[in-house]
């Protein structure tokens, strides 16, 4: 990878119900022409892969993933993730959820030297149910068409921030996603 590309990634499990709400939406977007140097795609539960791959290059990431913050069902949230070391003695990589993953990232970088993204945004959607099942509930499958356009006007930003300047976007932002 080279500087200035844009990953997008689907993070979740499909067999969990609405967990599976980033993998439909990166699903969606295979179907839409991305900028050069803009990436997609699913990452389903390998959240220790997508923290290596985030070490390639890519100076913006946009993760896209079930996110429990109290809403109604299938409400879309963009979230500015801020990357700090995790500090947890186990990681399960089968259930890493955007805050594990910059939490690691952010770890696996300080240890490798590695360059991580200069920004990580998060955009999530308010489940209904993680219960078992395949399948997304009704507000959440509604909400896809409207992730797959946050996503789009998120990298059509990050590719005009990276052709304005060659250095990294960093802002003040949230510590953490809350995982559901």
């Amino acid at each position: 990878m080279t500087g200035g590309a844009v990953l997008v990634a689907g993070v979740g499990n499909i067999f969990l119900g609405d967990d599976g709400f980033g993998v439909e939406a990166v699903r969606r977007l295979a179907g839409v022409e991305l900028p050069d140097g803009v990436e997609a795609v699913d990452v389903g539960v390998r959240g220790v892969d997508l923290a290596y791959r985030l070490l390639d290059g890519y100076r913006t990431a946009v993760l896209v993933d079930a996110t429990c913050r109290g809403g109604p069902p299938g409400t879309l949230y963009l979230i500015e993730a801020a990357a700090e070391p995790l500090e947890v003695p186990a990681l399960d990589g089968h259930r890493m959820g955007p805050d594990a993953v910059v939490g690691l990232l952010a770890t696996l970088a300080a240890g490798t030297g590695a360059e991580p993204p200069g920004r990580v945004l998060v955009v999530g959607c308010e489940p209904a149910s993680l219960e078992e099942g395949i399948g997304l509930s009704e507000p959440v499958a509604a909400a896809v068409d409207g992730a797959v356009r946050m996503v789009l006007a998120a990298v059509e930003e990050a590719v005009r921030a990276d052709a304005s300047s060659p250095d990294p976007v960093s802002t003040e932002s949230e510590r953490r996603t809350t995982p559901c």
